[in-house]
């Protein structure tokens, strides 16, 4: 149960030995507001069968998928799923305006000073990993445009726990960086890339850079890093025509190619007729290539994953908004400017930055996170109230 907002703030002061100004008692209060806000609970139907497409598999609540011991009840939610993975999102800013991330006229950013400062990401994150985080991805906006990008690797990788250190990047200005970033700790890696058609690259992303995210891609399976995916949101008529060209692309390269499912945003005009289904583009993979075969995957993937004879690398398809994923859901994730949202498709957040820069000590944050996670619903609202829900754009979530 949530603590009182009131008691919350009277603890706090108690454990600092000392009364704090009232402006920082109501800043405290401003990032615990957010957790009197709910998900909207929907309607929608959990179908699994290739011939229904659009179902969103949200009907019943789903059972709890299996999960690893927790270092606390920290990150234990209602229905009893573990959060050890957490994403963390370094900034807004990016140096591509991808169509379905960001709206055409930009998005505005968030002051600079309201963003979380290097020592806070690594307080925070120091937070979760002794408490049962295992797994940490640096996303943004564009993680690499971030100065002191290698330090906070540097700092994270030395988390005592921490197993796996993880990055989405559009792969624009990677390359050049990566022997370092490796240096300092990252060991895997997740590349967007839309399109193998330099033109089209340049036409969904409102940038140039096509030939610069090839050489990331190859770049990092150089250096020999534990994962390489590479990210691909299908969207018909846009790029749905390269699918088996993706899949082709695995043959001699030892990456995962992962088709995401176009999902809603403020601002990035989703609609359904622009959604690929995932079973329309099995059916794709499936009609060009012999010896597909589905892989076991973990409780907690996200991923349909698959392999194919003769490929060196693995296919995987991510569908959210057909057949969701959530009773395995391990994941929280840390909003550039300190907010913590438990759901990716819910509208809730929670700030960690304001308890933090009004003196909270770990044990308040540790509080406040708990009472955050346990108000995590069992699932999403399902497909079409989704993108009719107010949430932020994908370039403020993060990757």
């Amino acid at each position: 149960m949530m603590m009182p907002l009131r008691c919350l703030s009277e603890l706090a002061r108690r454990r600092r030995g000392c009364c704090r100004p009232d402006h920082a008692v109501d800043a405290m209060r401003t990032g615990l507001q957010c957790l009197m806000s709910t998900c909207s609970s929907t309607k929608a139907t959990d179908n699994h069968s290739f011939s229904n497409t659009y179902a969103t598999s949200c009907a019943n609540l789903p059972e709890v998928a299996p999960s690893e011991a927790p270092l606390s009840d920290m990150l234990v939610d209602s229905f009893g799923r573990f959060h050890n993975y957490l994403r963390i999102s370094l900034t807004e800013r990016c140096n591509l305006r991808c169509q379905y991330c960001m709206p055409a006229e930009g998005v505005e950013l968030t002051p600079s000073a309201e963003l979380l400062s290097h020592d806070e990401i690594i307080r925070v994150a120091d937070l979760f990993v002794t408490s049962g985080v295992d797994k940490i991805r640096l996303t943004g906006g564009e993680p690499t445009i971030r100065k002191d990008i290698e330090d906070i690797c540097l700092h994270l990788s030395g988390l005592k726990g921490l197993k796996t250190l993880a990055m989405t990047t559009n792969g624009l200005v990677l390359s050049k960086k990566l022997p370092r970033l490796k240096e300092c700790g990252l060991n895997a890696l997740n590349i967007s890339l839309d399109t193998l058609v330099p033109a089209k690259f340049e036409f969904m992303t409102r940038r140039k850079g096509h030939s610069r995210v090839m050489e990331s891609i190859d770049a990092a399976i150089e250096l020999g890093f534990q994962s390489v995916k590479v990210n691909c949101v299908v969207m018909r008529g846009m790029n749905d025509d390269e699918i088996c060209d993706f899949v082709e692309m695995t043959r001699d390269k030892p990456v995962n190619v992962r088709f995401i499912e176009f999902m809603p945003f403020d601002g990035n005009v989703w609609n359904v007729k622009k959604l690929v289904p995932y079973a329309e583009i099995m059916d794709k993979v499936r009609q060009r290539f012999n010896g597909v075969e589905r892989l076991q995957d973990h409780p907690s993937e996200t991923a349909k994953n698959f392999k194919i004879d003769g490929h060196a690398g693995t296919i995987s398809f991510i569908t959210s908004m057909t057949q969701h994923f959530c009773a395995g859901c391990n994941r929280l994730r840390l909003l550039a400017d300190g907010n913590l949202k438990v759901c990716l498709f819910g509208p809730s957040e929670v700030s960690l930055r304001e308890p933090i820069r009004a003196g909270v000590d770990d044990a308040g944050l540790r509080e406040i996170i708990s009472a955050a996670v346990k108000r995590k619903k069992a699932k999403h609202a399902g497909m079409f109230d989704i993108a009719k829900t107010a949430n932020r754009p994908m370039i403020h979530i993060g990757g």
